[in-house]
């Protein structure tokens, strides 16, 4: 069983207080993605983000890192693409033999199609090119997240933690029960892997999150309230992580996701403050990435 996280106490926090990062994910994606984090996080209404390398609009996300560094950037691990005629490749390489490349010669579309034929050495070789690319644009990236829940398998996640270990930087990591990971669905061997490596970094001090929450994006109605509701909901104690898809409305990202209206709505919720007063109503304290990267034990930055 898990104990407190000792990521609390070593921010300064009780066990009765509440504590989340605010995430934005899919940066770069697409250039609504990028406006929309910007104006966010320079109104203070989000905490940190995470950047798709291998995405067109990534070098827009990188000038702004670059003229603002303070900005709490991440790496959005990036090992598939969802959409049907929005494509995007790998960095690392074109070889079709190392399984990371679909008919198209895109990433492939789902996590099930990477996990039957992705190799595990060249998931892990892109996602060190996909570091080294966001360092040499100019990030000095806070964290490594993951685009679809894609390296949480069995045959990669290891890999992936290593990755961003050796780049000394914090790996996503849940403090889950092997069970807990069964219940999200979770395959037996991928479980079991997931817990055991949980385990083994907060034994090497590295900081992990205990809860993931989000409103999905098939939920295009009241986004407010909902988004409300899974705020009220973080426990005395927890680290959650709260993750949302914000973008600006615009003719490209209407073209690209079915999931438009979720995106947009996000957004505007947040960029409204309907979400900040809640809140601040329920005493929520909010941190950032750059916070558990302070944290990384000295050896991952040797």
């Amino acid at each position: 069983m898990w104990g407190p996280n000792p990521v609390l106490e070593k921010l300064g926090f009780g066990e009765n207080d509440r504590v989340a990062i605010i995430h934005t994910d899919d940066i770069g994606m697409c250039q609504a993605s990028v406006s929309a984090f910007i104006d966010l996080w320079e109104a203070g209404r989000i905490t940190a983000g995470a950047a798709m390398v291998p995405c067109p609009w990534f070098g827009e996300i990188a000038a702004y890192c670059r003229a603002n560094p303070e900005a709490d950037m991440g790496v959005h691990a990036t090992l598939t693409c969802e959409w049907p005629t929005f494509r995007w490749g790998p960095l690392s390489t074109r070889d079709a033999g190392t399984g990371l490349l679909d008919e198209e010669g895109g990433l492939h579309k789902t996590c099930e199609a990477l996990a039957a034929k992705g190799r595990p050495p060249a998931v892990r070789a892109e996602l060190a090119a996909q570091i080294a690319r966001a360092r040499a644009a100019g990030i000095s990236p806070t964290h490594m997240d993951t685009h679809m829940g894609s390296v949480m398998h069995a045959k990669f996640y290891e890999g992936f933690a290593e990755t961003a270990l050796a780049a000394g930087i914090p790996p996503f990591t849940l403090r889950l029960e092997e069970a807990q990971w069964l219940k999200g669905g979770y395959d037996a061997e991928s479980a079991a892997v997931l817990f055991k490596q949980s385990q083994r970094l907060e034994k090497l001090g590295v900081p992990l999150l205990d809860r993931i929450l989000n409103v999905p994006l098939a939920e295009e109605e009241d986004r407010l309230e909902k988004t409300r509701a899974v705020f009220r909901t973080m426990k005395p104690g927890h680290l959650s992580y709260f993750i949302l898809h914000p973008s600006q409305d615009t003719p490209e990202l209407r073209a690209i996701c079915s999931d438009w209206r979720s995106r947009v709505a996000d957004y505007e919720i947040f960029l409204s403050g309907g979400v900040a007063e809640t809140i601040e109503e329920e005493g929520i304290h909010l941190i950032g990435c750059r916070d558990l990267a302070n944290l990384m034990p000295d050896w991952a930055n040797a």
